[in-house]
């Protein structure tokens, strides 16, 4: 007898073929299947393993694709098959998987042929009527769900994993910061012509255009409460400003268009501060441990740059240091001179917090944590994202930059730099005394007396001084008249045994 294993997305259902005669001619299999009738007296349900939840369906259903046994259907076939003790033939139209039953379970498997092709053909037609109970619109639910649970399994979708929205936003937010930078220097340098001095006691972009959109003609400072966007001193600073101004007058129609200048500068702003909010909301579902580690706009303009977090996580850490500073580095390396220590990490706060000469080990071991980080958030298979592994390694790079600064700050420069100061020690010898009998004026005209005099005191002085110089002085010589003696020497050893070689040639002859 043959058996059939078919897989449906609600379980595994094993039939019987009823008589095995009508299976040796292919083409006239399709005549045995044209009407559920005629399936109902040539095959019958033998067992179905109904699939408790889509999981399971979904581990069945990869397990198939990749030619394996699935837990579910070994179980299956061991209850049906091996622990019954029937000795039929098995059908599966899956090749590899006909060979795995028959090594694993030592299953009698019939080789994947026209004749599997078409009984599966057969069958698939006329499933519901073979299988009852499970009607045609709950089997096509069921297999809607899987094909989609399938789907999302091989493109390892999930939505909360969407790194290209951070790609997206961390390119616009720096657009924005352009285009804002450009429209504020627009205000300052319009209204400049009516209130010059504004630009030098408001700094910030925003509260300027704020004050403009306020305030409009500089006439207006005294009776407009600009309270809600300075403090009480700055207020007071503008308002006296406004008063001795010494800028031009300008028209009712070019306040309105700088007004409206002012109104765009402050709604990008608030769209900006909306767009950061929401890439930080972002990369703390995406990549916490990278957040952690160096900061939400740092680590979105790594992503972006690599192109995904994926494409990232492939990067080792000597990549990771200095990714962004490509042009640099090959600029180096053309020039062969030193490469660079840092790209896009130069703007992490822990590479910020060091000192110059610290920058690059810091850098250096900030990439080699980073890489681990995006590698934990790339591959990790939680269902919630921890960024437990960003905050360990932000704790490591914070003691190993406190330790470089501790070092530095104990540090001797100069020429006592590695030297121990040595202990004070008291000299053997007693310092010379003053001689109070040479402290004395000669008298003019007494020359045989001053020379008496002069004589005393170089008796007091030490003589080993001279004769030290002396021999110092001496040692050269010495020195010339010994390498002359053993040149002289060695040319005498030489000739000697040239002519020692001369006789020896001549005997020979």
């Amino acid at each position: 007898m043959v058996l059939v294993l078919f897989e449906t997305p609600a379980g595994h259902a094993l039939f019987r073929v009823l008589d095995d005669a009508k299976l040796a001619n292919p083409d006239d299999i399709a005549s045995y299947f044209a009407t559920p009738e005629d399936a109902a007296k040539n095959a019958k349900l033998a067992a179905f393993a109904k699939f408790e939840n889509t999981a399971d369906a979904l581990a069945s259903a990869t397990a198939l694709i990749e030619g394996k046994i699935s837990k579910a259907l070994k179980n299956f076939l061991q209850t049906e098959l091996v622990d019954a003790k029937l000795a039929d033939t098995l059908a599966i139209a899956d090749a590899k998987l006909a060979s795995a039953v028959s090594k694993k379970l030592g299953i009698s498997v019939m080789p994947v042929n026209a004749t599997v092709n078409e009984l599966f053909r057969g069958i698939r037609g006329q499933l519901e009527a073979l299988i009852q109970g499970l009607p045609a619109k709950d089997m096509a639910n069921m297999a809607l769900g899987l094909s989609h649970s399938l789907s999302r399994y091989k493109l390892k979708f999930s939505p909360d994993k969407v790194d290209t929205m951070i790609v997206q936003a961390v390119g616009l937010l720096d657009d924005l910061d352009k285009e804002l930078n450009t429209y504020a220097m627009r205000v300052k340098e319009w209204y400049g012509w009516h209130f010059p001095e504004m630009a030098k006691i408001i700094v910030d972009n925003v509260a300027y255009s704020k004050i403009v959109a306020a305030m409009g003609f500089r006439s207006n400072a005294e009776s407009t409460d600009l309270s809600s966007i300075l403090p009480e001193e700055l207020e007071q600073e503008v308002k006296e400003a406004a008063e001795i101004s010494m800028g031009t007058e300008i028209s009712d129609e070019d306040l309105l268009n700088i007004r409206a200048l002012c109104d765009q500068v402050i709604h990008l702003h608030a769209y900006r501060a909306q767009l950061y909010a929401y890439l930080t909301s972002r990369m703390q579902a995406i990549a916490p441990n990278l957040t952690a580690l160096v900061g939400e706009l740092v680590g979105a303009r790594l992503i972006a740059h690599a192109g995904s977090l994926m494409t990232l996580a492939k990067h080792p850490a000597s990549t990771v240091q200095i990714l962004g500073a490509e042009k640099a580095l090959f600029r180096a390396l053309k020039a062969k001179k030193d490469t660079p220590k840092y790209g896009l990490l130069y703007h992490a706060g822990l590479v910020g917090q060091a000192q110059g000469k610290n920058k690059g080990k810091i850098a250096r071991a900030l990439a080699a944590k980073a890489s681990l980080s995006i590698r934990v958030d790339a591959l990790a298979e939680d269902a919630t994202p921890s960024a437990q592994v960003g905050l360990e390694a932000r704790v490591y790079v914070e003691k190993r930059l406190r330790d470089l600064e501790a070092r530095g700050t104990g540090r001797v420069s100069g020429a006592g730099f590695g030297k121990k100061q040595g202990k004070y020690e008291k000299p053997k010898q007693a310092p010379r005394s003053f001689n109070p009998a040479n402290d004395f004026v000669p008298a003019a005209g007494n020359k045989n007396k001053r020379k008496l005099d002069e004589d005393e005191e170089m008796a007091d002085t030490p003589a080993a001084a001279p004769e030290k110089k002396r021999k110092t002085e001496d040692a050269p010589a010495e020195d010339d008249s010994s390498d002359k003696k053993a040149k002289k020497e060695k040319k005498e050893k030489k000739e000697k045994k040239d002519k020692k070689e001369k006789k020896e040639k001549k005997s020979k002859e």
